[in-house]
């Protein structure tokens, strides 16, 4: 099994600040952690590893200081890491993120065509979700959103059964192999690392991949330029006061109606 494993080094939410002058985000002594429904999809891939054999690849985007998140993927057992940094990658949007990563995908596919393409469910910095399918899409690979759980995979029949969650339930499908899942919390859990493990994730050192080699990347589509979304401004949102609550065991029912009658008629509503 060759299995690809893309991650992101994200800001550690419980110590986001904004600047309240400039509204954005305040990064400056903030620690940065792997994206964890990231980490997850890692855990997947080294059981998937220990049961069936081969590789872990694992892909990440960013600056220099994202080499950390790739350490730790060599810790959870990537065999080889891949950092695309480039100022000419920055400010990129998931459209541009997605082109940037399915490029790179492609290029590594040439060499090691990969059976299984692992990502997080969402980043926990963005919540946007899009850049796992915008992969699939642009590799036109099967795509299975929301995976908590691999049924059954079979290297040799070229197909794989994923347990995903929806809003309604579970949902089992079947898919061929390559396929590109995006991993819940429940997928897998995360191992504790072999001190062999931790010793080669001291001494790993990236491949780094740049705007302008090993990938023909087309310029026009990376980063800034190649990013349509721009954000206006981020803000924390003002707390709103409590609603006004009735109990009816309190005042009985005919009052407790009176009470809402009377508040909806003061806002207009009735």
């Amino acid at each position: 099994m060759n299995i690809l494993v893309s991650i992101k080094q994200v800001p550690d939410t419980t110590n986001i600040r904004i600047n309240p002058e400039t509204g954005t985000l305040v990064r400056e002594g903030v620690p940065s952690i792997v994206n964890p429904y990231d980490v997850h999809a890692l855990a997947l891939a080294s059981e998937l590893k220990r049961r069936y054999g081969g590789r872990i690849t694992v892909i990440t985007m960013g600056p220099p200081q994202a080499e950390a998140a790739l350490r730790e993927a060599v810790e959870c057992g990537a065999d080889r890491v891949i950092l695309l940094s480039d100022r000419k990658f920055a400010g990129a949007d998931t459209l541009a993120t997605s082109y940037t990563l399915a490029e790179a995908i492609r290029h590594l596919a040439r060499e090691t065509p990969f059976d299984l393409l692992l990502f997080g469910k969402q980043a926990i910095d963005g919540d946007t979700a899009q850049v796992g399918p915008g992969v699939a899409r642009r590799l036109n690979l099967p795509l299975i959103t929301y995976a908590v759980r691999v049924e059954r995979l079979d290297p040799e029949a070229r197909e794989i059964v994923v347990h995903r969650k929806t809003e309604r339930g579970l949902e089992i499908l079947k898919a061929p192999l390559p396929v590109l899942l995006t991993c819940d919390r429940e997928v897998a859990e995360p191992p504790f690392a072999p001190l062999s493990e931790l010793i080669r994730a001291a001494r790993v050192r990236p491949e780094v991949f740049t705007a302008s080699e090993p990938v023909p990347f087309a310029r026009e589509k990376l980063g800034l330029k190649g990013s349509p979304t721009r954000v206006h401004r981020v803000f924390t949102p003002e707390l709103k006061s409590p609603g006004e609550r009735i109990f009816v065991s309190e005042v009985g029912v005919e009052e407790a109606v009176r009470r809402i009658v009377s508040a909806l008629k003061e806002r207009g509503v009735l």
